[in-house]
């Protein structure tokens, strides 16, 4: 089994993301052979979040042209994860942010 962090390598920041941050739906670049589970996993440990739903994107890199020459920006894998809004605790007493600290001062 993968460590989280090689799960969720980056977040993504656009203009849609961050609307999307009012809704508790966070985004992020993750490692291309991931599953849905292995993501909800990888944030609940890195987050302490109650991840309450995860979607995924396989993106392709654009194709570059400098003159002649054809280069290829690599493919990821995107993730758009869920949370649960609300502080909780779990059964096993460990306590469940409501918002990922990490973008809190950010906008």
């Amino acid at each position: 089994m993968k460590a989280a962090q090689d799960i969720i390598l980056t977040p993504v920041i656009t203009e849609r993301s961050v609307d999307d941050m009012a809704e508790s739906k966070y985004t992020f670049k993750v490692a291309k052979d991931a599953n849905k589970v292995e993501i909800a996993k990888a944030a609940e440990e890195l987050f302490q979040v109650q991840v309450l739903k995860v979607n995924t994107v396989n993106c392709t890199g654009h194709t570059k042209r400098m003159g002649r020459s054809v280069g290829k920006c690599p493919d990821f894998k995107k993730a758009v994860i869920t949370i649960n809004p609300e502080p909780t605790a779990d059964k096993d007493g460990k306590k469940r942010k409501g918002t990922i600290e990490f973008f809190d001062g950010m906008f």
